[in-house]
């Protein structure tokens, strides 16, 4: 008996703590990471090797889990003074500080060193820029430092298509290096939508968003701004003979919907935009995505 209700006891123990150490990788934000990643390699090969695809997107996938798991570790004190973070396993404790930096450095080594041996240096090195620029740049010192932390950071995280494009061709050039300044230009109005929503929590915690230190309108007037911006890179694309017209409609509807919401957010009058705004968000930038791979491969169909 007692053997049968130890087992039972490490059984319900255990399962939580694989749990708590898969959403330590946040494995929502890197989906979408990596479907910007695989985006890329679209892009720059027609039809890539397996190979680089399977094997780039699993090294993208474990770095950017073990970047992830770093920012859970610097964030676990911020973390448990708002609510949006507070059930997190550091945060809450469920999960000792130790073994989460080892789960880390588990996942960003094997990560790096996986794109070392399987894909290219160059998409290996970058990776480790974009794992540093992101664990550590933005979450230890410009998160806490000026409230401008989103754009500043946002280059790290605006990486991924070009990992990807790097991980099938090898080189860079001023293709994916526009899919990364979509990514860049869109941060910081995806972003600061939330914070708007959270800006009682960030305040709390001392946290020094753009909400808590410039004001709500002055933020939601930066979410307009930026809109804006998001929307000139996006028609880039097209202007430079990358896409076609296929894409130049597609995103310019996606972009209609884009500014609406952040028109909404501007106003201030609906408490539910911010909230809504940051959500679309997400599904903007992957119809932008999308809509460039499908005119890509419509271009590349025989007439």
């Amino acid at each position: 008996m007692s053997e049968g209700v130890t087992m039972r006891s490490l059984a319900a123990g255990g399962a939580p703590r694989w749990r708590d150490l898969l959403s330590l990788c946040k494995p929502r934000v890197v989906a979408v990471m990596l479907v910007c990643s695989l985006v890329g390699m679209l892009l720059a090969r027609p039809l890539p090797s397996p190979d680089a695809v399977f094997f780039g997107l699993l090294g993208i996938a474990l770095a950017a889990g073990g970047a992830a798991a770093f920012n859970h570790v610097v964030d676990r004190r911020l973390d448990a003074l708002m609510l949006r973070t507070a059930s997190r396993p550091l945060a809450s404790r469920r999960l000792s500080t130790t073994l989460a930096l080892g789960w880390a450095t588990l996942l960003s080594v094997v990560g790096i060193a996986l794109l070392l041996w399987r894909v290219n240096a160059l998409t290996a090195w970058l990776t480790l820029g974009s794992l540093i620029g992101y664990a550590l740049v933005y979450t230890a010192f410009l998160k806490r430092a000026t409230p401008q932390n989103i754009v500043i950071g946002g280059v790290a995280g605006a990486a991924p298509p070009l990992l990807g494009w790097t991980a099938v061709s090898g080189q860079l050039g001023p293709e994916p290096l526009l899919l990364m300044l979509i990514i860049f230009a869109w941060t910081p109005p995806h972003f600061w939508a939330l914070a708007i929503h959270k800006r009682d929590e960030y305040a709390r915690a001392e946290v020094p968003m753009l909400p808590v230190t410039h004001g709500e309108a002055f933020t939601r007037l930066q979410v307009w701004l930026y809109g804006w911006l998001t929307v000139a890179v996006t028609l880039l694309p097209f202007v430079i003979g990358m896409s076609g017209t296929l894409y130049l409609v597609g995103v310019m509807v996606l972009n209609a919907r884009f500014m609406v919401w952040n028109w909404r957010v501007w106003r201030g009058r609906d408490p539910k935009a911010p909230l809504g705004a940051f959500w679309f968000s997400i599904r903007y930038l992957l119809g932008v995505f999308g809509v460039l791979l499908l005119d890509h491969y419509a271009m590349l169909w025989p007439t």
